[in-house]
Order: C-alpha cells, then sequence, then structure tokens
C-alpha cells in the first residue's frame, strides 16, 4: 500500500486558458493582418457598402469574437473542478469574456462598420451598447464578489511547484504502515489496526472528505478538499477517543497541536507544508499538500538503484531541509526512503516531519516501538532525548540503504534488530559496493557513528560533504 492510484479525470485551468489564448490571438490580429494582403483589394464578396478589406476584417474579427464566446460557454459549463483554486475561473469566464467580446466588437464596429452603425442608428446603437455593458459589467461584479475567496488566494498565496504540473494522477502515500522492507519493522505496523474501519468522515473541520488514500501506524490518511479555496489537501489523522485517561488525553492533545503548529511554521521548498490542523469527531487532523511523485523506496532495492551522479544531489538536498528545521527546533524523527519523494517536477520533498513524535504520546500506553526501527537511531531506541543529530543517523541509514540496496542493520525479530543498532557496528559499504569513493565511505561512518557526538555536528555539513564526494573532493 505504499503507493495509492488517484484517478480524478481532472483538466487543469491552463488547458483551457491555452485556448483561449490562441482564439483571443486570431480575433485580435487575424483580421487586420488579412484585411491587408495584396487580395484584400479585390475581395469579391463585400457586405452592405463596405470594401474587402473591411469585409474581410469584420467577418474574420466577428466569427474569432463569436468563437470566442462560445468558447467561454463551453468552459463555463463543463471546466472541470481541479481543486487548485482555478475553479473561480470557470465562474467568471463567461461574463469576462462576453464583456471582452463587447469591447473589442465595439472597436472593430468603429473602424469598419461605421454604415452598419447608421443603418442601425447612431444614437440606438451607442444606447444599446451601453445598456449590454453596464449589465454585463454588473454581471461579471458579482461573480468576482462570489468567488472573492478563491480570488484572494489564487492572487496573493504563493503557489507551490505543483500547481503548474498536469493534475496529480497518482499519490505516492508513503506513511502507510504497510509499506515495508523486511519482518525488522513488523511492529510499526502493529498499530495499523488502530484506525476506524467504518466509512470516512464527510467533513474534518472546514475540508471536505473526498475518500481514503490509506492508513498507518498514526491513522487514516485521507484526500480532502478545502471548498474555499478550491485546493485539494492530504489529512492525516491520529485517532483520541482510544485514550481513557481525561489527563493522558489532554497531554496528547497538547503535543499534538503544538508539534503541528511548529511543523506548520516550516516554510522550505523541500519540505511538505503543511495548511491546518484541528480535532473533529475524535480524531485529530492535520491538513497538508497533496504531492504527485516516487519517493526513495522505489530505488532503494536492486536493480533500481540510482547511480552516485543522481543520488548525492538528493541526500544533500534532503540534509539541507533538515538543517533548516532543525534550526526551527524541529526533528523529524523518522527518516526513511519512504519519506522522500522526487516529485513530478523533480523537487525533492521531505514528508512526515513531526508526525512521528505527534502519534509517540498515544502509543506508548500499548508499548509500540515510535518510528520505523530500521532507520531509528541508537538514543531513539534507547527512549533518550533527540536532536537533529538523530535525523543525520537516520539520514545515513538511507544513505547506506541506496547504494547497496540493503539497510545496514537488520535482523530476525524486533529486539534483535533494535540490539544491533544500539551495539553493533556497521558493515563496509566499500564490501558491498567497491565502486563507492573512499570519501563517501567516510561519510557513511562518520553518519552512523553510535555517539552523537561523533556525528555531523549539522545536517548542512553532511550536505556540504556529500557534494564534496560528488566533486572528488574532500572537505
Amino acid at each position: 500500500m505504499g503507493s495509492f492510484s488517484l484517478n480524478l479525470s481532472m483538466t487543469h485551468a491552463s488547458g483551457w486558458l491555452i485556448q483561449f489564448a490562441i482564439v483571443s490571438f486570431v480575433a485580435l490580429f487575424a483580421g487586420p493582418l488579412l484585411s491587408k494582403l495584396p487580395f484584400a483589394e479585390n475581395f469579391p464578396l463585400t457586405l452592405l457598402g463596405l470594401t474587402g478589406p473591411q469585409t474581410i476584417r469584420l467577418g474574420v474579427e466577428g466569427t474569432g469574437l463569436l468563437t470566442l464566446w462560445l468558447l467561454a460557454v463551453h468552459a463555463f459549463r463543463q471546466m472541470p473542478d481541479n481543486g487548485r483554486g482555478f475553479t473561480f475561473i470557470s465562474r467568471i469566464i463567461l461574463p469576462l469574456t462576453t464583456l471582452v467580446v463587447l469591447i473589442v466588437g465595439d472597436k472593430t464596429m468603429q473602424v469598419v462598420g461605421q454604415s452598419l452603425i447608421e443603418d442601425i442608428g447612431t444614437q440606438r446603437y451607442s444606447l444599446g451598447y451601453a445598456a449590454t455593458l453596464v449589465v454585463t459589467g454588473l454581471w461579471l461584479t458579482v461573480a468576482w464578489l462570489l468567488n472573492i475567496d478563491a480570488l484572494h488566494h489564487y492572487f496573493t498565496a504563493p503557489a507551490p511547484p505543483r500547481s503548474r504540473k498536469k493534475t496529480p494522477q497518482t499519490v505516492d502515500e508513503s506513511h502507510d504502515a504497510h509499506e515495508r522492507s523486511g519482518p525488522s519493522e513488523a511492529s510499526d505496523s502493529a498499530s495499523a489496526d488502530s484506525p476506524d474501519n467504518g466509512s470516512p468522515p464527510a467533513m474534518l473541520g472546514r475540508y471536505k472528505v473526498l475518500k481514503e488514500l490509506g492508513r498507518g501506524a498514526m491513522g487514516v490518511v485521507y484526500l480532502g478538499k478545502d471548498p474555499t479555496i478550491q485546493r485539494f489537501v492530504a489529512i492525516k489523522t491520529m485517532r483520541l477517543d482510544d485514550i481513557d485517561d481525561a489527563e493522558k488525553l489532554q497531554e496528547v492533545k497538547t503535543r499534538f497541536f503544538r508539534e503541528a503548529e511548529s511543523t506548520g511554521r516550516l516554510a522550505h521548498p523541500n519540505i511538505v507544508t503543511i495548511y491546518d490542523a484541528g480535532e473533529e469527531q475524535d480524531l485529530g487532523y492535520i491538513a497538508m499538500e497533496v504531492l504527485e511523485g516516487t519517493t526513495l523506496k522505489h530505488w532503494s532495492r536492486k536493480p533500481n538503484l540510482l547511480p552516485l551522479d543522481k543520488l548525492i544531489p538528493i541526500l544533500a538536498t534532503v540534509a539541507d531541509a533538515l538543517d533548516y528545521a532543525h534550526q526551527q527546533g524541529v526533528v523529524h524523527r523518522d527518516i526513511k526512503p519512504a519519506n522522500i519523494m522526487i516529485t513530478k517536477s523533480a523537487t525533492v520533498k521531505v514528508m512526515d516531519f513531526g508526525i512521528a513524535k505527534m502519534a509517540s504520546s498515544s502509543k506508548t500506553q500499548t508499548n509500540i516501538v515510535l518510528g520505523t526501527p530500521t532507520y531509528m537511531s541508537p538514543e531513539q531506541i534507547a527512549g533518550k532525548k533527540v536532536d537533529g543529530r538523530s535525523d543525520i543517523f537516520s539520514l545515513g541509514v538511507v544513505l547506506f540503504e541506496m547504494l547497496s540496496g540493503r539497510p545496514p542493520f537488520t535482523a530476525d525479530n524486533l529486539s534483535a534488530l533494535l540490539f544491533a543498532i544500539a551495539h553493533n557496528p556497521h558493515p563496509s559499504i566499500k564490501v558491498i559496493r567497491p565502486d563507492i569513493p573512499p570519501a563517501l565511505q567516510h561519510v557513511i561512518n562518520q553518519a552512523l557513528e553510535k555517539d552523537p557526538a561523533l556525528r555531523f555536528r549539522r545536517a548542512s555539513e553532511f550536505a556540504q560533504e556529500l557534494r564534496a564526494c560528488l566533486q572528488g573532493q574532500t572537505v
């Protein structure tokens, strides 16, 4: 269940905008250009006393404007809701296009159609044009005001990189409990039974719940939509009604929302954006951006291993994102290939910041091991206070796995695995991959030191060393 197909069958608004741009170009420029060609003077068909060039221009511009208006009618009726903040376009496109057609059509008539205006009556034409212009302007104003929230969001909020891509066809939700690489991680899936197996709620806060995407240790993940700004969100939930002790419940809620607030302040291009958090129907929920892409888990096993020139920039970018988070006082606690995504726009995204800690206080009562055991640091296993160096260890595990096709620590059962991580030295990467540069082996060895004090002090140092390895240098 590591990947979930999401067939939304939606058309991006940009497709409609391209069509409008082409038709508008033809309507505005084709007529004047064609009317100036040599054949126009001798054009055999004329209308109502117009010259050949005037007839060509009026006919071409009139056809173009009519096509533009018919396209607006079609868009108004069929432009789908793509959940990206573009829905307002379908609602204002018809009055806006009608207004443009009226203005451009009048300018065309003033240039080439004076005889037609005289036949109608100059005063009658002016009054009719003015009245139609006022009515259309009021129509556009009403449509604008009815969608003011979505319009404000669209024009003021910075669009995420994916908004310029095709609407997602797949959503790779990597935090599912069943996305496992072996028996060593079986304990993490034990908590997957906790989410409610019933139908999804209709709403979570202001978000409309569309469908379930998957289930993980934290709870159920839903696809939702903010109807105010017409944006899709991934909604991750944590059950609160499983905790009977009132004091414990309050502690869980406090930590949940404190962590959601802290991670929600992270504004980094390589960290998944958290929009909102709340409580609804005994569920704590976090709303965050929906991504399309593939997680590193896809490339963590042979024969899919990435070459060094592709892998190292990705993990260096992850290290930079972690360094930023650490400077904000946020530790990830669950770095693994499944929580690192490469989007369709080739952007590296680190997912699930703070989620493991959010879930921790509700899981301790059932003695569930927090995080994903294979990637946990020795201090995590010991239950000690962790800082950014714990994430560095986990990223070292990821680096080892992405190079070798296997994690550095494996065992037949959870207890043996945790002991190995805490006490056993990791295998030499050079034995598994003799082609690995010595500098990269040194980076792995330092990242996987049992003692946090011996690791890189900051994730930015980890990133710097990785890039130096790629350049064949040492720092």
